[in-house]
């Protein structure tokens, strides 16, 4: 009898399973053509489950643990290690009376993902700093940073948190626990979605409207397009130039330079965001929006509501009301203000530089909550009109002048960037700088004009995409995926916020 045999058909086994393998030099992202025909595949499973609700929680959670074992290999094991501790501690202090015994519980929560956090990201930090005091030489050691790390282990511990505030009741399965914690869409670099949003989610009827189905389209759209085309672009054809080398250039060219990182990371970090959110809504979630055009801020305060918005509201939620938020005096909100930031800084990286950028952001928040109280403005007063333009100027170039040292790797190449700004600037290369870089300062353009471009612009593209037929929301992908083809760069450029 005839037998198909797979090798005869020329299947390479090995090859098939190089590409299934983790690979370091290739880690799963959304914006990976690999990306796009693995989920097409999964949302083919995800549909035929739809009425299976326990086979798609555990098909959705295999699917996470694998997502992120492309990300990180082997260590995707420390997922699981989160998610179980959580789950057990959460069960058992909501069952206890005791508030000493509910405080223990709840510190054993901190030690172990705060405790995991340190080890694999600030433990080469803190040892550099106190390698002197023993007079020894520092050697770094080969620590591993698994991506996402500071995202899942903030996400835990809110849940955590919330169970022993007592605003949040503990989940009885740990499934649902390890649906919300892995879930593929904002596993490795968020948005940091809270228990009380997602959780209730988790157990509806799978249903997709048209609207969702069409706005997720709209948001990976948006997403792969700051990502893949604007971000990529101009990082590798000229961000990267300046940083690697301020002294190379002049002040006009770092100037630039700093105005392109900051469009960068926008839309890097946004892009993300955007396409997790659409991602979401294809399979039935609905994730909080994490960018709201932070650059048309007109203050410091303004800024972080708009700009990752769900890990300000968390060092706001946890950390900042923790240490007693405004309610203990005016210099000791200003001190909670500075202390919550420089702890939201060393969050983003084992380094004096980010350090440095969140001292500086926490200062600025201290002076604008000390001159608006002084000018008795009201909490939730906006400037409007002419100086409206000049508040908004001013905090885009603050928060352009902190991205200096948040992307620079040393504060000598900091320090050489203002330097260049300040004492170097020569305006007249302006036309030749502009000549040169045509295409990405054609592309910065367009970043700045679509970020600032009204709100009813967005909302309207946005519906003109949910009242497109299926096959033209089609196109349009299929349109932009041909573009991202034609403008990438041979490598594919991981997230930035994968390092963090």
């Amino acid at each position: 009898m005839w037998q198909l045999n797979l090798t005869d058909i020329g299947i390479d086994w090995g090859k098939v399973l190089s590409v299934l393998a983790y690979d370091p030099k290739q880690p799963m992202i959304f914006s990976s053509g690999f990306f796009l025909w693995l989920f097409l595949g999964f949302s083919f499973v995800y549909m035929l489950l739809q009425k299976r609700m326990t086979a798609r929680l555990l098909f959705v959670t295999a699917f996470s643990y694998y997502f992120y074992y492309k990300s990180s290999g082997i260590y995707f094991f420390l997922l699981g290690i989160v998610t179980v501790s959580d789950f057990c501690l959460a069960r058992v202090m909501a069952d206890t009376v005791s508030p000493w015994r509910r405080k223990v519980l709840v510190v054993t929560s901190l030690c172990i993902n705060l405790g995991l956090l340190v080890y694999f990201k600030y433990t080469n930090f803190f040892y550099e700093m106190l390698a002197p005091l023993w007079g020894g030489g520092f050697h770094a050691l080969d620590i591993f940073l698994p991506v996402g790390i500071s995202f899942f282990t903030f996400q835990s511990l809110s849940y955590t948190l919330d169970v022993y505030r007592g605003d949040l009741k503990p989940l009885d399965s740990l499934l649902d626990y390890a649906f919300y914690i892995s879930f593929f869409p904002q596993l490795v670099a968020g948005p940091i979605v809270r228990a009380r949003d997602f959780i209730p989610q988790i157990r509806k009827p799978l249903f997709v409207s048209r609207e969702m189905f069409g706005e997720g389209v709209f948001f990976i759209v948006s997403g792969l397009f700051k990502k893949a085309v604007i971000s990529d672009y101009i990082s590798v054809n000229f961000v990267e130039r300046i940083f690697d080398n301020p002294g190379l250039y002049s002040g006009l060219e770092n100037l630039f330079g700093v105005y392109g990182y900051a469009l960068q990371i926008y839309c890097d970090f946004s892009g993300y965001s955007d396409m997790a959110i659409g991602i979401a809504l294809l399979l039935g979630f609905r994730f909080p929006i994490n960018f709201n055009s932070p650059y048309k801020s007109d203050s410091v305060t303004d800024f972080w509501h708009r700009w990752h918005i769900s890990l300000s509201t968390w060092l706001r939620d946890y950390l900042y009301i923790s240490l007693g938020g405004n309610r203990r005096g005016k210099i000791r909100t200003y001190i909670n203000l500075i202390l919550t930031m420089l702890l939201g800084g060393l969050w983003h990286g084992a380094s004096w530089n980010f350090i440095v950028w969140g001292g500086l952001h926490g200062a600025a928040l201290a002076v604008h909550k000390y001159l608006r109280s002084l000018l008795k403005r009201p909490k939730h007063y906006h400037s409007a009109g002419v100086r409206r333009f000049f508040a908004v100027v001013l905090t885009f170039h603050f928060v352009c002048f902190c991205w200096i040292f948040f992307r620079n790797t040393t504060f000598e190449g900091s320090l050489t960037m203002i330097r260049q700004i300040f004492t170097s600037f020569h305006p007249e290369l302006f036309g030749q700088l502009v000549g040169g870089y045509w295409k990405v300062f054609m592309l910065m353009a367009v970043g700045y004009l679509l970020h600032w471009c009204p709100d009813s612009w967005q909302n309207a593209c946005s519906r003109g995409m949910i009242r497109l037929p299926l096959l033209g929301q089609a196109v349009v992908l299929i349109a932009l995926i041909y573009l991202v083809i034609q403008v990438k760069s041979s490598d594919i450029q991981p997230f930035i916020y994968f390092q963090f």
